[in-house]
């Protein structure tokens, strides 16, 4: 007998996509422009764009390779991360210009903004490597939709509150995605996931994709941590990439020594490898306020390193059993430790640096205050959205046909054995 699968693709993607699709261009026809107040001579072009290129790669390719180690999900995860990448960022453009267009009548756009709305999608492909596999194009694409407002959100009330750096405030972007992802998780649960499901594991085939993707990250995390840095002080943007790179050196070494050690065998885990070296580059991205010396970022780095294998290694067991909470690319240990890791070096680093006590002791307040806001409203969005997912209308993907391709993928030499 044929599988069945749930016909979301044809009942429920094709028009949701071609209504937002749509929906888009109107919006784009009406409201959006072209900002041409750029220099003539190509100045920022040149300046602007090898770093938009940056971001690019690592949010198409290396997101989108980093999560296909399933087997059988190879085309899936790279495939919808491609479409969630799209949809967020053509959405984010909309809402990060909802200021200009209130004082001026239109969203003026330019490299930056196509830059700056793409890494607001990043935080929905954090968030998705926790539902990997037990979702269907059509949650992922609300999940995106959802989860960049709130960011946005979150960003325009850390801005608008607290005054915080706009590079700051995007940097939360790690632990944002993080929150937000285990929150869906846990109110997506299902039951009898407490032991892997049938087609969750991965082989050397699928592996060595997902390293690939790992790389893409590693090279390019460097220019995604030092894009929005003023270019007007050069010096912080230069700290920003030499600390970013040193700190993903650390990481890199301190996770391949710590994956051998704590292996039963002596061996390295691939999986566990590739995600715990990008810990590094997540925890400096956050402090990168508070750096002024090399040797800070590098022990940031190995620091990001440890907390994040250790938390790979026993924690994501842990709290699939204890709380419910199937994170199926361990984003916890990926980029909410790190990132609230990150947090904490920033914190004492710039403390350690004010010249008196009632100054450090504003700076506390303020910065937990932008911690705290961040996680309240990623766990409420991520609340708000898995609630919305729950709806039997949506129909996720039964048990046995989560992690495959098949029941979202037209495969031809298959079709006769089907």
């Amino acid at each position: 007998m044929a599988p069945r699968y749930a016909p979301s693709l044809r009942s429920r993607l094709a028009p949701l996509l071609l209504f937002l699709q749509t929906g888009f261009i109107v919006i784009y026809a009406f409201y959006v422009e072209i900002d041409s107040n750029v220099n003539v001579d190509g100045s920022f072009s040149r300046r602007i764009y090898p770093m938009f290129q940056d971001v690019n790669v690592m949010v198409i390719l290396g997101f989108g390779f980093l999560c296909t180690f399933p087997v059988r999900y190879g085309f899936s995860a790279s495939g919808f991360n491609l479409l969630v990448a799209v949809v967020g960022t053509q959405w984010a453009v909309v809402l990060n210009g909802i200021e200009s267009w209130y004082y001026r009548g239109k969203i003026r756009i330019d490299v930056r903004s196509l830059l700056v709305a793409e890494m607001c999608a990043a935080s929905a492909l954090i968030s998705i490597g926790a539902v990997l596999g037990k979702t269907d194009p059509v949650h992922l694409v609300l999940i995106a939709l959802l989860e960049v407002a709130g960011f946005v959100l979150n960003e325009w009330l850390l801005q608008a509150l607290l005054n915080v750096w706009p590079p700051n405030s995007f940097m939360l972007l790690y632990v944002f995605g993080a929150f937000f992802g285990l929150t869906l998780t846990w109110i997506l649960h299902r039951e009898g996931s407490e032991q892997p499901f049938e087609k969750e594991k991965f082989d050397s085939k699928s592996g060595l994709f997902s390293m690939l993707g790992a790389v893409f990250l590693w090279m390019f995390w460097p220019g995604f941590n030092a894009v929005l840095v003023d270019s007007r002080t050069p010096e912080r943007k230069l700290v920003a990439v030499c600390s970013t790179y040193l700190a993903l050196a650390a990481s890199a070494v301190t996770a391949a020594a710590l994956s051998a050690l704590s292996s039963p065998k002596g061996k390295l885990h691939l999986i566990h490898v590739q995600s715990c070296v990008l810990a590094g580059g997540v925890a400096v991205g956050v402090s990168l306020p508070g750096i002024r010396h090399p040797w800070e970022a590098m022990t940031i780095g190995f620091a990001a390193a440890l907390v994040a294998t250790v938390g790979f290694r026993y924690l994501k067991a842990h709290m699939m059993l204890a709380y419910r909470r199937h994170d199926t690319c361990a984003i916890l240990s990926t980029y909410g430790l790190p990132g609230l890791l990150g947090w904490l070096a920033q914190l004492l680093l710039q403390i350690r640096a004010c010249d008196d006590r009632t100054t450090a002791v504003r700076f506390a307040v303020f910065h937990i205050c932008t911690v705290l806001i961040t996680i309240t409203l990623s766990l409420s969005m991520g609340i708000i959205t898995g609630l919305l997912l729950k709806w039997s209308s949506w129909r996720p993907p039964q048990d046995k046909k989560c992690f495959d391709d098949q029941a979202f993928w037209e495969f031809p030499h298959l079709a006769a054995s089907e």
